[in-house]
């Protein structure tokens, strides 16, 4: 069953609208009823790590996830505001037989998601996922009702915000600090609020803190990696040698420079990919990414005897290509970076220490290792859509995608989807003219509108 089939799952996890269907306390607690059912696995207590980012809605859903949980005979360990990495590593340490996030990501505060671990950290396979939602769809498990001693429990974990960041500073090398560095970072006002500050000052640097002031409803509001522009600014006021900027679940990051200029994913990959080449520490001398990453990361790579696989979009897909193919580093032009030595999943905090021990270790300030990247111009366009057709159904848009990829010849790509979170069509057209990729978008996003919007 493919995402397009799916009703509920999409790339990552379930979304929508807080408080309206599928996002409803009713379906989440549908949902974590037919979690219990799938994870069974012997005569053992099972238990299930929940935590959540900052949003308003983010108590109505916990409780309701929590209570399907406890209503199939599962303990619940509730880790409240922790990044999704956080709660990946926490359903690792803490043994437990799956983990479940509430969370948008990036989204604004009004929506919210759930989405889930396998016990070893990773996110359901997709099969997982269909078997959840067809649980959910044709109510099988609605007899199953244990009572009495075997109704699960839900526990409050205090202190799993002061086990993920000794996990995060154990992931930065034990011979270097950060002593004599200022550090913004921008937390989003979401679920890194107090963990990611910490990590970094404990290291020894000095920290500039913006978006750590959540109020429910100011999650990803201006601020952080969706909007660097404040980071930014800040770098370069406080004279920092590095930028930080997370979003609502701090599973991605984009960084700025000492100069205050924005260095995205695809250049964190090269600079971490590179440096990994040298120290023989990349596996396979691999690195996978998505569809969605610069040709120029392609060449960066190249130079260095490093392969480049890409996947379709989603951080997912990309650790599933990972396992497959044994490679130890891949990741999102976004900021979903997967340093599978340390973690099984996307973490925007680890990311920025890796990087940071590049730059501590060689001595260098990000600028300088920015040159090894160079970005082909991508025109990037989001086309807002009523429903959801097979693009290859739809001959005027498909013209206009031959005719694009006809006028780029063999220096360009083109590249349209339907998007995995949002109902929006995604453009990609990339080469080094930048006003033809500007021109040829248009067009696509001129006849997908006319078919779909």
């Amino acid at each position: 069953m493919s995402n397009q089939q799916r009703h509920l799952f999409g790339t990552d996890g379930v979304r929508g609208v807080a408080n309206v269907h599928p996002m409803t306390a009713e379906m989440a607690m549908q949902l974590g009823r037919a979690l219990a059912h799938t994870i069974r696995s012997g005569p053992h207590r099972h238990r299930v790590v929940v935590g959540k980012d900052t949003r308003l809605s983010g108590y109505m859903l916990e409780q309701a996830l929590a209570s399907g949980l406890c209503s199939m005979g599962v303990d619940v360990l509730l880790v409240g505001p922790l990044p999704t990495p956080g709660i990946s590593f926490m359903t690792r340490s803490q043994r437990a037989d799956a983990g479940a996030v509430i969370s948008a990501s990036h989204n604004p505060y009004q929506d919210n998601g759930i989405k889930f671990f396998s016990r070893d950290g990773f996110k359901l396979p997709d099969e997982t996922e269909v078997e959840i939602e067809r649980l959910v769809q044709d109510r099988s498990i609605d007899h199953l009702r244990p009572t009495a001693q075997k109704i699960g429990k839900a526990f409050r974990v205090d202190d799993a915000a002061g086990r993920y960041v000794e996990f995060l500073k154990n992931s930065f090398p034990s011979e270097l600090t950060l002593d004599g560095l200022t550090v913004v970072v921008d937390c989003a006002n979401g679920a890194a609020y107090k963990v990611a500050p910490a990590v970094f000052e404990e290291l020894g640097a000095r920290v500039v803190t913006l978006g750590v002031r959540p109020d429910g409803k100011n999650i990803n509001k201006g601020c952080g990696s969706l909007f660097p522009e404040q980071m930014c600014k800040a770098v370069v006021r406080e004279g920092a040698q590095l930028g930080i900027a997370l979003d609502g679940d701090a599973d991605r990051v984009i960084v700025a420079d000492e100069r205050g200029r924005v260095v995205d994913g695809d250049a964190i990959m090269a600079i971490c990919a590179r440096d990994m080449a040298r120290r023989k520490t990349l596996r396979k001398k691999t690195v996978v990414a998505t569809v969605m990453s610069s040709l120029g990361l392609d060449l960066s790579l190249r130079e260095v005897g490093v392969r480049l696989v890409r996947t379709k979009v989603g951080d997912r897909y990309v650790v599933e290509e990972m396992r497959r193919l044994g490679a130890s580093f891949g990741g999102e032009q976004s900021g979903h970076l997967i340093f599978l030595d340390h973690a099984t999943t996307g973490d925007g905090a680890l990311a920025a220490l890796r990087l940071l021990a590049v730059a501590v270790s060689l001595g260098q300030p990000l600028s300088r290792l920015a040159q090894c990247y160079e970005k082909v111009p991508q025109q990037l366009l989001n086309v807002a859509v009523k429903e959801r057709r097979d693009l290859g159904s739809l001959p005027h848009v498909n013209r206009a995608i031959l005719d694009a990829e006809r006028r780029l010849g063999g220096d360009g790509r083109v590249l349209v989807r339907f998007s995995g979170t949002e109902p929006k069509v995604r453009i990609l057209v990339e080469s080094p003219n930048e006003g033809r990729n500007r021109v040829l978008a248009e067009q696509i996003a001129g006849e997908i509108r006319a078919a779909l919007g």
